[in-house]
């Protein structure tokens, strides 16, 4: 079967070998391939109704149940997780909805990231100018600060300025590579030295994006005693610090992870294209799949070939969160033969 399915995605080669999956799970995976969304739950229904190994019934009904979310069906799914829960004796997975109508409900929006980078200096104005302007549009802005390598007097109060200006104008703000600008800053001031008070106060100011209090205070103390003046108080943003988002960031998005979503099927297989060129400039691939709802068979093959070519140039690709119906025909093409697959919980 996995050969006759290769040559129908464009003749791509799969090898047979193991990580064998139940013939049923096979079937409904190729039903679903196709659009036949109820015909796949019946093959699975029926399948469940005769003597097989644990292993194989809990392939099975993890599909069942995943059919149910991507079809937005949650009490059929709740009805499904109560009978799992009694044959396996463990909580089941959890519901989400994976519809079309869901995923767009549960979509986070993009936030807008502008990077800075190199030396800043009092000529970038007008660029800071558009720079608030597009966070006081969106409401929510992440600035990137990791690539700053220098900036002088007029720099530092361009970004206090933008700084100070967002945050009282409630805009969600938050600065990425804060640690390592508080860093840069530091070595600019000297306590009892009398110079360069905007970047005492922009220090301040981006300290208060990484959550550490205590190195606050005691820039605050060294600030007091050098100005002869009160210094700002700690009071940081209500909502995730730029360090937590950096650490998110870290922990979810590795390398920078692609993403595949929606129904790629026919002849839309730009995504997969693109994946390829994604690819190239990196050892290891995280392809986030958790939007990804439905692939058919040239879409499939499609893949294989990039993957295959990927794994050619000795790079390691990852597919994460991947639905269990799509991950049973990667498997029927042998997908998980050049690429890691990762199941959604």
């Amino acid at each position: 079967m996995a050969r006759a399915l290769a040559l129908c995605a464009e003749k791509v080669q799969v090898d047979e070998g193991g990580d064998e999956i139940p013939p049923a799970a096979e079937e409904a995976a190729i039903l679903y391939a196709n659009g036949s969304d109820d015909e796949a739950r019946e093959v699975l229904e029926a399948a469940l109704k005769t003597p097989l190994s644990q292993d194989a019934r809990e392939v099975l009904w993890t599909m069942l149940m995943d059919l149910a979310r991507l079809a937005g069906q949650k009490e059929r799914f709740e009805s499904l997780s109560l009978m799992f829960a009694r044959e396996f004796e463990r909580s089941p997975p959890g519901w989400v909805d994976l519809s079309p109508q869901g995923i767009a409900k549960t979509a986070e929006p993009k936030v807008q990231t502008i990077n800075l980078s190199g030396t800043l200096s009092g000529q970038a104005a007008p660029q800071f100018v558009q720079l608030i302007q597009v966070g006081m549009r969106a409401g929510t802005l992440r600035l990137d600060l990791s690539r700053l390598r220098g900036l002088d007097a007029g720099g530092a109060e361009l970004l206090l300025r933008a700084v100070r200006g967002l945050r009282k104008a409630k805009v969600m703000l938050y600065l990425v590579g804060a640690g390592q600008m508080a860093s840069l800053l530091e070595g600019m001031v000297f306590r009892g030295r009398r110079e360069h008070q905007n970047v005492w106060l922009l220090l301040m100011e981006v300290l208060q994006y990484t959550g550490d209090s205590e190195r606050f205070e005691e820039r605050a103390l060294d600030y007091a005693l050098t100005f002869e003046e009160s210094p700002p108080s700690w009071e940081p943003p209500e909502y995730m610090t730029a360090s937590q988002v950096e650490a998110a960031i870290a922990e979810d998005e590795p390398s920078e992870a692609y993403v595949l979503e929606g129904e790629i099927v026919g002849t839309s297989t730009e995504s997969i294209r693109r994946l390829g060129e994604f690819g190239n400039a990196r050892a290891k691939v995280d392809v986030n799949c958790g939007r990804l709802r439905r692939m058919d068979f040239v879409s499939a093959g499609n893949l294989f070939n990039i993957l295959s070519q990927l794994r050619t140039q000795g790079r390691l690709v990852v597919l994460k969160e991947v639905n269990s119906m799509v991950a049973a025909l990667m498997q029927v093409m042998g997908i998980q033969q050049v690429a890691s697959i990762e199941l959604r919980p």
